[in-house]
């Protein structure tokens, strides 16, 4: 059997995360998005995708904790990100950052179950410190100490741009990170799975993780969304804009997907948060725009919107820059690259497919001097 791209091929079982394509679900160990982003928080999540079950109070109170105690960085760390080339990309940054943690992390050389939860909870923790401190190092800006007193969205919001959220964008952001916390075997979460197998370190895989999102493939589809909305600039000039791509047979990016076949169940929450900032802010213009391009998309290519297309105004409408939108995607996943790994870890086998090959045979060997 050869797949291009290994689509629909089974790799692995896992209890993490089930797309259901066909009928447009997302499940997480067994509950689903809508019941999560209705209910949940992320920190509830991610004892959830790590444990399989949801905490009882006791328990949430404990991964609370951990997760509120491990945000700062080591201060050797701090300091090269300072020397860090001020135009390089924050996934470059966050890439090259969780490497240099291994080196300060206490437990880098234990690969037992419990050290490895620790290991996940320090970089679920440390995320959204790097992202929030390279945006602040590379506008010249001092970093603020991460505060324990509130939860990983309203604190993150608060490194980034200096002041506590309201609560409307500390749960628009929780929400988004719920969102985008797993999604099955994905690149990214296959490369962790791919590098655990080998039993190198939890921040080796998390490492090639970064790497693969990195890729316009993978992550990065958001922030071509609100860069042709900016374009595009007022609800009038959506249609013949997008007809014109249609025209020139250009991807319209946010939307198709390899698995679901309707709606992404993701687009369905961001699309509400995206309607519901726009109107705190008094500007329906993004989320008016965004509707516009989806019906015309969805009667041209009957194609529904994915998890980017409608992210890409929530997080514009929360004040992140363009820039960031993949390295906070990479924030929330965080929690599945993790969950995968210890999943691996648990049950492990090498990762070594085959393939199919299709080059020459039987040729002979020429000296150099007569080729």
């Amino acid at each position: 059997m050869n797949k291009a791209g290994l689509e629909d091929v089974v790799a692995a079982t896992s209890t993490i995360c089930d797309v259901n394509g066909t009928q447009g679900r997302l499940i997480y160990q067994g509950y689903d998005i809508h019941d999560l982003a209705v209910n949940s928080t992320f920190e509830e999540v991610v004892y959830l995708l790590w444990f399989g079950r949801m905490p009882n109070k006791q328990e949430f109170e404990a991964i609370n904790r951990e997760l509120r105690v491990n945000r700062k960085l080591p201060a050797e760390v701090i300091k090269m990100m300072r020397e860090f080339p001020k135009q390089t990309p924050g996934m470059d940054v966050l890439r090259t950052t969780v490497s240099m943690l291994s080196m300060f992390d206490p437990d880098t050389l234990n690969n037992d179950p419990e050290a490895n939860i620790r290991k996940a909870t320090r970089l679920t923790a440390q995320f959204p410190t790097i992202v929030a401190y390279w945006d602040r190092i590379r506008n010249n800006k001092e970093v603020l100490a991460p505060k324990e007193d509130c939860n990983l969205a309203a604190n993150f919001l608060y490194m980034l741009n200096g002041t506590v959220p309201d609560d409307v964008s500390a749960k628009s952001l929780d929400i988004a990170l719920i969102l985008h916390a797993d999604h099955e075997l994905n690149a990214s979460t296959f490369a962790a799975r791919v590098a655990a197998a080998t039993l190198t370190d939890m921040h080796a895989a998390i490492t090639a993780a970064i790497g693969t999102l990195a890729g316009p493939l993978h992550g990065g589809a958001n922030q071509e969304v609100i860069k042709m909305l900016l374009k595009i600039g007022d609800v009038e000039k959506v249609e013949p804009y997008i007809k014109k791509m249609f025209e020139e047979h250009k991807k319209v990016s946010g939307f198709g997907h390899r698995v679901y076949k309707t709606e992404d169940p993701r687009a369905t929450h961001l699309r509400r948060m995206s309607e519901e900032l726009g109107k705190r802010e008094g500007d329906l213009k993004l989320f008016q725009m965004s509707r516009k391009v989806e019906e015309l998309v969805m009667a041209d290519k009957g194609l529904y919107a994915n998890v980017d297309f409608y992210s890409a105004s929530v997080y514009y409408l929360l004040g992140i820059p363009i820039d960031l939108f993949t390295p906070i995607f990479a924030m929330s996943r965080v929690a599945g690259w993790t969950a995968h790994v210890l999943e691996q870890y648990a049950n492990n086998r090498l990762i070594r497919p085959r393939a199919e090959y299709t080059g020459p045979s039987n040729l002979q060997y020429v000296g150099i001097e007569k080729r």
